[in-house]
Formats: structure tokens, sequence, C-alpha cells
């Protein structure tokens, strides 16, 4: 027996504009946190999701099993996010980059937010999905599972090491202020 989620789906790959538009309010904010989590760019993440949406009605019947919409959607996002990653080029840091994250004064206070993004930033890119989707826009695992097509061991695992780098790279600035 279907569930009306699949319903849905199959309807949005068999051409139904509806059960696209469906699709697209139930699954546009993963989407966004995975072109972010690649690109760390509002705008440029936001043209990304448009883009896969775009991309995903002209060629949604490749999808053979409705279940997996959603998965194939994220894998196109991220594809897309990659590609635009990919073309940007790469800006050198200035010569003072750490010091200017951190930020001394009387107390010894750290632009911490500076510096978790920074480190994040220096996450591999699946990494990087992985740690928005969980702690950032706050996915359940089932879900980043489902959106991402990776099995419960994987995800933890991305996300053991995901969490272990950001802790070894954030553990000075956390010494800084503590």
């Amino acid at each position: 027996m279907d569930s009306p989620e699949q319903a849905i789906y199959r309807a949005a790959i068999q051409g139904d504009r509806e059960a696209f538009e469906t699709v697209i309010r139930s699954v546009s904010r993963n989407l966004f946190a995975i072109a972010y989590g690649v690109l760390q760019n509002r705008e440029e993440a936001e043209d990304v999701v448009q883009d896969t949406f775009v991309k995903a009605w002209k060629s949604r019947w490749r999808v053979r099993d409705s279940a997996k919409l959603p998965a194939w959607l994220a894998t196109i996002a991220r594809h897309r996010a990659r590609d635009l990653a990919r073309k940007k080029r790469p800006e050198p840091l200035p010569e003072n980059f750490e010091s200017q994250e951190v930020v001394e004064s009387a107390g010894h206070t750290a632009d911490l937010d500076g510096e978790v993004r920074s480190a994040l930033a220096q996450l591999p890119e699946l990494h990087r999905v992985v740690l928005t989707l969980r702690y950032f826009e706050d996915l359940d695992y089932g879900t980043i599972e489902q959106t991402l097509g990776l099995t419960n061991g994987a995800l933890r695992g991305i996300l053991g090491r995901a969490l272990g780098l950001m802790r070894k790279r954030l553990k000075p600035a956390l010494a800084s202020i503590g």
C-alpha cells in the first residue's frame, strides 16, 4: 500500500504540476540547506534550489522509484552546488586571517560565530551538508538519510567525523574564551 507522500511523488513524476508544487514546498528547505552547506552563500544557494527544480521537472521521468524522489532532488542540488562552487575562483585569505577571527580584548572574547563559520567552511562538502541539515535545520536522522540517500550507519559515521573535526578546529577558540 502506498503512503500519501509516495502517491504525491508518483503524481509529480508523471507530470502533475500541483503534485510537483507540493513536493517543492516539502523539500525546498532541505535542498537550500544542502546547497548552503556546499556554497556558504544564501543567494547562490537559493539559485541552486530553483535550478534544481527546473532540471527535476524536465527530467522527472528518470526517477524509477517514487520513494527516492527526495534523494534524487538532493543529489541534483548537491551536483549543481558543486558545479557552481567549482566555477567560482577561490579568494585568497588575507595574511592576518587568523588574527582577524579572534578579537583580543580585556575579557579575551572570541568571535565564536566567525570561528564556527570558518571551521565549517573547512570541512569536506558532505560533512558540511550533514551538519547543516542536522544542527542548523534541526532535521531528524531519518529525514537526513532519506534526503541524502544515506544509511543510518553512514550518516552517524559522517556526523561523528564532522563533529570531531569541528571540535578539533574550535578547540583554540573555545580555550581562549574559557
